[in-house]
């Protein structure tokens, strides 16, 4: 049956994908966004409700009225930036929706998450999804999705269903976070394998996360699935090499051909994040200490408790992925010839 549903952060990447996927099944989807919601969602039968989830909890106690779900997605999610500025959107905001929903009477709750929350910098190697830990989590968005995400579930024992997907590494077309990233440094010529490019990463395709997402609403409920978090990927580890080659390529931009040592560039993005930090710069560093651990470790995730509890596959392959991004940036298509480093 269909229900309502709010979506906060619906204007975001995986918060536009999971409000995709309700609309596509028929709920009735209420987009909440501090500013503006994208005109795609509107056109497919979402209400806009504009409101700040920092903000009074009031206000989005009425978004989320009649609502039997809400899908929180909105959070600070760039690479660098003040703590105070993660801290109040991503742990106050979730706290504040999370206590708007209880004032509204929702009765299940969907936290877009990050595997970032239990990460500590060593290679993930058919992993699960391990306790978020702030104290050991790498950067402040990490560490403040931690604290969010660790409250959130916490909040399961009560009335409301409360359960956290982790989407891991989303890309696809229309995603600015990764995707658009990559190609922009292909572009420039700034694209480069950071160690030797062959550790093996998990990514999720962008209309995958969405799904899952809207399964986890249905389920939030069971046993199994409330008070828990689940790692959500395609489940098709592949080299780093490979995935920016193919990337670049799908947008028609050149692969990387140059490589810089693990330690020199961690070393460097430590370096570079002081600078940002003091210097209050506006945008990304080139690299980051834990940009650089991503990229040089191992990082991927057994998906099969994920899949069962959710009752969820991913649709799209990342071979068919690859194909969507070509065909929407004018790049080059799949030829099933894999990158495997430098």
């Amino acid at each position: 049956m269909a229900e309502r549903v709010a979506v906060t952060g619906a204007s975001g990447v995986v918060g536009g994908a999971a409000a995709r996927a309700l609309l596509a099944r028929g709920d009735d989807v209420v987009a909440i966004q501090r500013g503006y919601v994208p005109p795609t969602l509107a056109a497919l039968g979402a209400r806009e409700f504009r409101a700040d989830v920092s903000g009074p909890v009031e206000v989005l106690a009425e978004a989320f009225a009649g609502c039997q779900a809400v899908v929180h997605a909105a959070a600070r999610v760039d690479i660098t930036g003040p703590w105070e500025e993660y801290e109040r959107a991503n742990v106050i905001g979730t706290r504040h929706a999370l206590e708007a929903a209880r004032l509204a009477g929702v009765s299940r709750f969907v936290l877009v998450s990050s595997p970032s929350v239990a990460h500590a910098g060593h290679a993930l190697v058919g992993a699960g999804a391990e306790p978020a830990d702030p104290w050991r989590a790498r950067g402040h968005y990490a560490q403040s999705k931690a604290m969010a995400e660790a409250e959130a579930l916490a909040a399961a024992k009560g009335a409301m269903a409360v359960t956290a997907v982790r989407p891991h590494l989303v890309w696809g077309p229309g995603d600015t976070q990764l995707t658009e990233r990559i190609i922009d440094r292909a572009r420039s010529g700034r694209l480069v394998i950071i160690g030797s490019g062959s550790a093996l990463i998990d990514t999720t395709y962008l209309d995958n996360a969405g799904a899952a997402i809207a399964a986890a609403v249905d389920r939030a409920a069971l046993e199994r699935v409330r008070g828990r978090a689940f790692v959500v990927s395609n489940g098709e580890p592949r080299t780093v090499a490979e995935m920016l080659t193919r990337i670049a390529q799908a947008a028609g931009a050149p692969a990387p051909t140059r490589s810089v040592p693990f330690p020199v560039a961690r070393m460097g993005g430590q370096v570079l994040e002081r600078l940002w930090e003091r210097t209050g710069r506006e945008g990304d560093p080139p690299v980051t200490a834990f940009l650089a651990e991503q990229l040089a470790t191992a990082h991927w995730f057994d998906q099969r408790e994920t899949r069962e509890a959710l009752g969820w596959l991913p649709a799209v392959s990342i071979e068919e992925g690859f194909a969507r991004l070509a065909e929407a940036l004018g790049g080059v298509a799949p030829t099933g010839e894999r990158p495997t480093g430098l």
